[in-house]
């Protein structure tokens, strides 16, 4: 339960955060509704799922219907974030996390800080 609204706090961050940069994957405008998608899957790197290096605007048509549009994405993420903190989460991809539900609710608190800094 936690997590889920921990998952709905972060990815408003993350759109509020993008809002007027191109999608990560395609460049289009991001107008209207995008997601926030992640670089590295939620499923295959739960360890990363609240990194924001790793999560990203992204329009609807890459994230939902191409699949995350990977390949594209791969080559913007260097660009939009820097080298070192792309290599950065390449190494930390597989590096175990574990959440206390304590810690979860101060993710919860500072990820809706940081939403109302950016409205």
């Amino acid at each position: 339960m936690w997590l889920n609204d921990l998952q709905k706090v972060f990815n408003k961050y993350i759109r509020l955060r993008d809002k007027g940069k191109p999608c990560i994957s395609c460049g289009c405008t991001l107008t209207g509704k995008y997601d926030a998608g992640h670089f590295m899957s939620v499923g295959a790197y739960p360890n990363i799922r609240f990194n924001e290096d790793n999560v990203h605007g992204q329009c609807v048509a890459c994230n939902q219907h191409r699949h995350g549009n990977t390949t594209e994405y791969s080559l913007s993420l260097p660009m939009r974030i820097g080298i070192e903190r792309y290599e950065r989460l390449l190494q930390i991809r597989n590096e175990p996390l574990k959440l206390t539900t304590g810690e979860i609710k101060e993710k919860i608190n500072y990820y809706k800080l940081k939403i109302k800094e950016q409205l």
